[in-house]
């Protein structure tokens, strides 16, 4: 397995092992784990009576992107009195992420025992394990894993691997729902919520892959060592995926705290001078070249309107235009919509144009006045947060790129406009299907 290209069409793991806890396995060997060595780095599954307090007083929060504290959402799902579903949501649609396949590829049964351990806490008698059917190398790896453990009869519950359609959107838990119950791989509106009732009517408990693979760590060395890494109010370490105009892209583990700038410098430093880093993936924001010092916790990046998201940190270099391959990723995100709600149907598109036209410097006078007011109405009106991400980053890139896009009203576009994408962005085409 070898380093990506700044395209990360393949996993890497870059930087060192110093600190780490998911990788480590992989740092030590330079192989993914058989479950041979898996057992033998961590040993059997842990009898884990008092899981859900042991994850409450660890402080993990979950690892897709949100942040909703992990024993929190298991206590809920436990308190449920009929029997509940565990999905692990490997689906990974963040175009900038890379973190989970990673994960699959080189720990792939610490992901898996901490869907079993999970399983046994909220008492589940099934886990889905639902990854991307654009990933069929990933499926098959996982399929040969599921093998080990079924011949090693590891496991006290039934795992179920599933392929779904690759969507933006179809990695959200209540579009993992509505497929496994047959339906289209599409979000649906809330109430209720998935833990309340979802696959099958009963209590479902989603946790993404990294969440998982961080439990099954916790279940094994406990609390205060979970704790003794990271801040008081973001414990742990993260996996953080790193492209753009960085020297070596790939996916490296690190402790929350940590400032931006060291984060690329385990990176191999700045291919080219930054100009400004998109945080948290299509759905994030851009935090400005000169605050690279602050550290990546989400009470640190919130003043800047972002957030460590999914833990995705992309380059843009000087010379390149912000607005333009801002407007690139919100014409890729208006067209993955599922179209269900006018937010998505009308706002998405009325958004991703006028942002074309203003990376184009085709801007009219009033093209300011209806961005801010079309990117407020967006959030907290979608019948999932899709909308709200793309609004959050089309306000971002407004107030972080405010200087170009000032040239850009004015009919003078940056020559970055003209020059090629620095920015893998997929193309802005519909899902071809949802199920």
């Amino acid at each position: 397995m070898t380093r990506p290209v700044p395209a990360l069409p393949s996993p890497g793991v870059t930087a060192s092992g110093s600190g780490a806890r998911l990788l480590a396995g992989w740092y030590a060997t330079g192989r993914p784990d058989a479950l041979v060595d898996h057992l033998r780095r961590h040993g059997p599954l842990p009898a884990q009576p008092s899981l859900v307090e042991a994850v409450e007083a660890a402080g993990l929060t979950g690892r897709g992107g949100a942040g909703f504290p992990a024993g929190r959402k298991l206590r809920s799902v436990a308190a449920r009195a009929r029997r509940v579903v565990v999905v692990a949501n490997a689906m990974e649609s963040e175009p900038a992420s890379r973190k989970d396949a990673v994960l699959l590829a080189v720990a792939p049964h610490l992901v898996l025992d901490g869907a079993v351990l999970a399983a046994g806490a909220v008492d589940a008698d099934v886990v889905h394990v639902c990854v991307s059917r654009a990933r069929p190398a990933q499926f098959r790896r996982l399929e040969a894993a599921l093998g080990e453990r079924r011949r090693a009869r590891l496991d006290p519950v039934r795992l179920r691997l599933h392929a779904l359609p690759h969507a933006y959107v179809s990695s959200e838990s209540t579009s993992l729902v509505r497929w496994l119950d047959g339906g289209p791989a599409r979000p649906r509106g809330t109430p209720p919520r998935s833990h309340e009732r979802g696959v099958g009517r009963r209590p479902t408990l989603v946790h993404n892959a990294e969440t998982l693979a961080h439990v099954a760590l916790i279940a094994r060395h406990g609390p205060a060592w979970f704790r003794s890494a990271g801040t008081g109010e973001e414990p742990g370490t993260v996996l953080v995926t790193v492209s753009g105009a960085v020297a070596a892209p790939g996916v490296l583990e690190s402790a929350p705290g940590m400032p931006v700038a060291l984060l690329l410098d385990r990176a191999g430093g700045a291919a080219r001078a930054p100009q400004a880093v998109l945080l948290g993936g299509f759905a994030g924001g851009w935090l400005p070249a000169s605050a690279l010092d602050t550290p990546f916790t989400r009470r640190d990046l919130a003043p800047w309107g972002a957030s460590p998201g999914a833990g995705v940190l992309v380059v843009l270099p000087e010379g390149a235009c912000g607005l333009a391959e801002t407007a690139r990723m919100l014409a890729y995100l208006a067209a993955q919509s599922a179209r269900q709600c006018g937010p998505c149907r009308l706002g998405l598109p009325a958004v991703a144009g006028d942002f074309a036209a203003l990376a184009a410097g085709r801007a009219d006078p009033e093209l300011p006045a209806r961005l801010h007011r079309r990117t407020a109405l967006l959030p907290d009106r979608g019948a999932c947060r899709h909308p709200d991400g793309a609004a959050r980053l089309a306000a971002s890139a407004l107030r972080t790129f405010a200087d170009d896009a000032g040239r850009h009203l004015a009919g003078f576009p940056c020559a970055g406009a003209r020059r090629p994408a620095t920015t893998a962005v997929p193309p802005a085409v519909p899902p071809e299907t949802w199920r």
